[in-house]
Protein backbone atom coordinates (compact mmCIF):
# COMPACT_ATOMS: atom_id res chain seq x y z
CA UNK A 1 0.00 0.00 0.00
CA UNK A 2 1.14 3.60 -1.01
CA UNK A 3 1.39 6.56 0.47
CA UNK A 4 -1.50 8.07 -1.83
CA UNK A 5 -4.03 5.79 -0.46
CA UNK A 6 -2.92 5.32 3.45
CA UNK A 7 -3.80 9.27 3.07
CA UNK A 8 -6.94 8.76 0.87
CA UNK A 9 -8.32 6.10 3.35
CA UNK A 10 -7.13 8.04 6.44
CA UNK A 11 -9.03 11.06 4.92
CA UNK A 12 -12.03 9.07 3.95
CA UNK A 13 -12.11 7.49 7.84
CA UNK A 14 -12.36 11.18 9.33
CA UNK A 15 -14.21 12.76 6.64
CA UNK A 16 -16.95 9.84 6.84
CA UNK A 17 -17.35 9.41 10.24
CA UNK A 18 -17.63 13.50 11.13
CA UNK A 19 -21.12 13.12 11.52
CA UNK A 20 -20.85 10.27 14.31
CA UNK A 21 -20.77 12.61 17.31
CA UNK A 22 -23.35 14.39 16.65
CA UNK A 23 -25.75 11.26 15.32
CA UNK A 24 -24.45 9.87 19.05
CA UNK A 25 -25.61 13.19 20.87
CA UNK A 26 -28.72 13.21 18.94
CA UNK A 27 -29.64 10.16 20.87
CA UNK A 28 -28.38 10.37 24.19
CA UNK A 29 -30.18 13.82 24.66
CA UNK A 30 -33.25 12.87 22.61
CA UNK A 31 -33.58 15.91 21.05
CA UNK A 32 -32.26 17.38 18.02
CA UNK A 33 -33.64 21.05 18.33
CA UNK A 34 -30.32 23.40 16.75
CA UNK A 35 -29.75 20.50 13.75
CA UNK A 36 -30.38 22.59 11.03
CA UNK A 37 -31.88 20.22 8.14
CA UNK A 38 -30.85 22.39 5.43
CA UNK A 39 -27.57 21.31 6.12
CA UNK A 40 -28.01 18.02 6.19
CA UNK A 41 -29.62 18.19 3.05
CA UNK A 42 -26.90 19.73 1.54
CA UNK A 43 -24.66 17.09 2.70
CA UNK A 44 -26.43 14.46 1.73
CA UNK A 45 -26.03 15.59 -2.34
CA UNK A 46 -22.72 16.35 -1.65
CA UNK A 47 -21.82 13.06 -0.23
CA UNK A 48 -24.74 11.31 -3.15
CA UNK A 49 -22.57 13.13 -5.64
CA UNK A 50 -18.99 11.76 -4.50
CA UNK A 51 -20.88 8.37 -4.31
CA UNK A 52 -21.74 9.04 -7.77
CA UNK A 53 -17.94 10.76 -8.56
CA UNK A 54 -16.32 7.69 -7.20
CA UNK A 55 -18.37 4.81 -9.40
CA UNK A 56 -17.09 7.19 -12.17
CA UNK A 57 -13.36 6.90 -11.14
CA UNK A 58 -13.95 3.44 -10.05
CA UNK A 59 -12.74 4.24 -6.43
CA UNK A 60 -13.75 1.75 -4.00
CA UNK A 61 -12.07 4.30 -1.11
CA UNK A 62 -14.72 7.10 -2.46
CA UNK A 63 -17.64 4.93 -2.67
CA UNK A 64 -17.12 2.77 0.54
CA UNK A 65 -16.18 6.59 2.61
CA UNK A 66 -19.13 8.36 1.21
CA UNK A 67 -21.89 5.16 1.44
CA UNK A 68 -21.05 5.21 5.33
CA UNK A 69 -21.17 9.08 5.44
CA UNK A 70 -24.43 8.94 3.63
CA UNK A 71 -26.16 6.18 6.34
CA UNK A 72 -24.74 8.46 9.32
CA UNK A 73 -26.22 11.74 8.07
CA UNK A 74 -29.49 9.53 6.63
CA UNK A 75 -29.85 8.35 10.66
CA UNK A 76 -29.00 12.24 11.55
CA UNK A 77 -31.57 13.61 9.61
CA UNK A 78 -34.23 10.81 10.05
CA UNK A 79 -33.43 11.41 13.85
CA UNK A 80 -33.78 14.99 13.65
CA UNK A 81 -37.07 15.04 12.27
CA UNK A 82 -39.00 12.25 14.41
CA UNK A 83 -37.37 14.43 17.51
CA UNK A 84 -38.18 17.82 16.55
CA UNK A 85 -41.84 16.53 15.58
CA UNK A 86 -42.02 14.22 19.11
CA UNK A 87 -40.56 17.54 20.96
CA UNK A 88 -43.34 19.96 20.13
Amino acid sequence: MNFETIIGIAASVFTSTALLPQLIKILREKKADDISLVMLGVLFTGLSLWIWYGFIKQDLIIIIANVLAVIINLLSGVLTIYFKRKNK
